[in-house]
């Protein structure tokens, strides 16, 4: 695959690069974290009035008609800012199952509002102790509609999400529906992720949802399906916003590493930390190929569930020597909350576990080349 930028995607890079440089650099980081919900509005305004919200959303539907690299470009460029901002939950696990498996009336409704900033909407798929592959909420017809019950866990910004796309099995087979997070019935605790974030579990407790809000009935394995779908596009995302992470921590490390001095001499020049540094470097670039090389099989439709778990792996082990490296090459700045490598340390480790972690990932591919023929 070619991994150079077209013009237009590279106009995308230098735009999102600017707007996350300005609103979310380490000062108004800090001002964010000491709000209630930990969510930057005025970024998430400016992002919305760019057009990046909407990257992959067709122009019928308010969106730029681009596609899911041009998506994960943006993620790319929030996990490098350490972005307080649903970036990859809203565009990703929100509004991707929409503009694939929605009716042109669904795709009306909510489409626009999340290309505006007005609708966050996310994807509810984990659950306690269980595989999103294969979810135990359940969906019962109810009086001419659906009943949806059970509890969803570590919801992508589930505590300022106004809708979620939820997954649920029924006698049928599996489905997808969207809920409004206000209806009665959906009971929402703040669940405080690894890098401060406010996730949210849901419960739903007998939750009354209209046909006009499934987004894929259950039935012919059309459920499963588009289950696998979203989780493979989610997955594939946060490792890009891994990737952009590592990239900003090595970053860090090699600004640092160039200005501390020990025994009279930069750091940098110690053979230690050189070839520590240049274990990190290698380790960020195949987080990174790794990542991109998922999205663009899965920009391409082309088969990707062997790339994405590769993708998935690395996001975890590689990401966590990465920013371990990073922490130990700075001493004691690199603990320093009030410098910014600790965010990319606890970004990545909430990433790496969302949706299943390293070892998690390589049963997947395990069960992947034991029943791929040869």
């Amino acid at each position: 695959m070619d991994f150079s930028l077209t013009d237009e995607q590279q106009s995308v890079r230098e735009l999102a690069g600017r707007i996350f440089g300005d609103l979310s650099d380490h000062e108004h980081l800090k001002k964010a974290e000491q709000t209630d919900d930990r969510f930057d509005r005025a970024l998430w305004r400016a992002l919305a009035d760019a057009g990046l919200l909407g990257m992959a959303v067709p122009e019928d539907w308010g969106g730029a008609g681009l596609g899911f690299v041009e998506a994960c470009i943006v993620v790319e460029e929030a996990g490098r800012a350490a972005a307080a901002a649903p970036v990859t939950a809203v565009t990703v696990l929100g509004a991707a199952p929409i503009v694939r498996f929605g009716t042109d009336d669904q795709r009306r409704e909510w489409l626009a509002r999340i290309c505006a900033g007005d609708l966050l909407i996310s994807a509810a798929l984990a659950e306690p102790g269980g595989d999103p592959r294969h979810p135990v909420t359940t969906a019962s017809r109810h009086d001419g509609g659906w009943r949806i019950d059970g509890t969803k866990a570590y919801v992508p910004a589930g505590a300022v999400a106004d809708a979620v796309i939820v997954s649920a099995s029924s006698d049928e087979g599996v489905g997808l529906f969207v809920v409004d997070c206000a209806v009665r019935g959906v009971t929402r605790r703040l669940q405080h992720a690894t890098d401060g974030r406010l996730e949210a579990e849901l419960e739903f407790d007998g939750v009354e949802i209209v046909d006009d809000a499934v987004l894929v009935v259950p039935g012919d394995g059309a459920g499963e399906d588009a289950l696998a779908w979203s989780l493979e596009r989610a997955m594939a995302a946060m490792c890009v916003e891994v990737a952009g992470a590592c990239q900003a921590a090595l970053k860090l490390t090699a600004e640092y590493a160039s200005q501390r001095r020990q025994f009279d001499k930069v750091i940098a020049t110690f053979q230690a930390v050189g070839q520590r540094a240049a274990d990190a470097y290698i380790d960020t670039e195949a987080v990174r190929l790794t990542a991109w090389h998922a999205v663009w099989r899965l920009a391409n439709d082309l088969p990707a569930s062997a790339e994405v778990a590769v993708a998935k792996f690395w996001a975890d082990d590689g990401a966590q020597r990465v920013v371990h490296a990073a922490q130990h090459l700075h001493g004691g700045v690199g603990v320093d909350r009030d410098y910014p490598l600790h965010r990319y340390y606890l970004l990545t480790k909430h990433l790496a576990l969302s949706l299943g972690g390293g070892t998690t990932s390589l049963l997947r591919l395990g069960d992947l080349l034991a029943t791929t023929p040869a």
